[in-house]
């Protein structure tokens, strides 16, 4: 199976190349804007630039390597720069999506297009995969109105939504709840983290096996690919507090009214992942053992 990656340089995929590029039984091309920044000579794999908002650089791309399947993990996801850069969101998010789509019915190529809890409102988490959606943020409208354009097209398509992702990409540039809150207790750095934000907290390398899963099924419809701890940021940074041995009586427990963001946040979000389980045979890891991998990732990075 040939499975062509949008977004490569990214968290996912670079996950996703890690779990892809390995497999004899998968041809993996990775595509980005820019240069690839996955670590040469690790794994053999094919690297084309493709930026997703040019559509004729998309069909060229498309139609000269005629993927199996396209896993779309290319998009603008800082909440608060989709709210005041709405044309740059909307053209990443949305237009490009219209390009995939247009590449792929012309090559007869199964379309996989990475999601977000950020469709729903947050009133009433967590969510299966047939509930309303109704967004609070430009970011939620994005998302949503790229999955209306999939669901309306003439593909086979595969959404997979998922939530708070967490991980470490091998350039280390991106940060997330555990890194930043192992880093400020370490530097006795007191921090505040909020209580009234609910989420599934989701682990890089889960994502990029649910992904796989679906790929290689080519399994059509909707998934949610989460992970399966119900939590807000204060247990979780409490939880990596405990794990990693750090004084505790750094961390405050406060609410989201003490930060001033720009887009509005769902409250309650996460997903239920039965029909992932049932169809796919998804099994994330608990958030605590996401912790443990992380440390190891750390340390490996530290020796090298």
């Amino acid at each position: 199976m040939k499975i062509l990656v949008t977004g490569s340089n990214g968290l996912l995929g670079q996950k996703l190349t890690d779990l892809l590029a390995p497999r004899e039984d998968i041809r993996l091309i990775a595509t980005a804007r820019g240069e690839d920044r996955y670590p040469a000579g690790r794994h053999q794999y094919t690297f084309a630039t493709m930026d997703i908002t040019d559509a004729d650089q998309v069909m060229e791309v498309i139609s000269a390597h005629k993927p199996d399947v396209v896993i779309n993990s290319a998009a603008m996801t800082n909440v608060d720069q989709c709210e005041t850069d709405r044309e740059g969101c909307w053209n990443l998010n949305v237009n490009a999506v219209q390009h995939l789509i247009a590449a792929c019915e012309a090559n007869n190529v199964f379309l996989l297009h990475l999601s977000t809890d950020f469709i729903f409102d947050g009133e009433d988490g967590p969510y299966k995969e047939e509930d309303q959606a109704n967004p609070v943020s430009y970011y939620g409208d994005s998302k949503l109105a790229a999955e209306v354009l999939i669901q309306k097209s003439k593909l086979s398509w595969a959404i997979a939504r998922t939530v708070l992702v967490y991980g470490i990409a091998h350039d280390m540039s991106r940060s997330n709840i555990i890194l930043w809150v192992k880093n400020s207790l370490e530097n006795s750095k007191h921090i505040k983290v909020v209580n009234d934000q609910w989420r599934t907290p989701t682990l890089a390398e889960d994502l990029a096996m649910g992904c796989y899963l679906i790929a290689s099924k080519k399994a059509q419809g909707i998934y949610n690919l989460s992970g399966e701890d119900f939590l807000n940021p204060y247990q979780m940074a409490m939880m990596t507090a405990d794990f990693f041995s750090l004084d505790k009586s750094l961390i405050e427990e406060v609410d989201g009214s003490v930060f001033s963001q720009t887009a509005k946040r769902p409250p309650k979000t996460g997903f239920i992942i039965d029909k992932a389980r049932e169809v796919l045979g998804y099994q994330p890891v608990s958030f605590r053992q996401g912790i443990q991998v992380l440390s190891e990732q750390i340390k490996a990075a530290a020796t090298k």
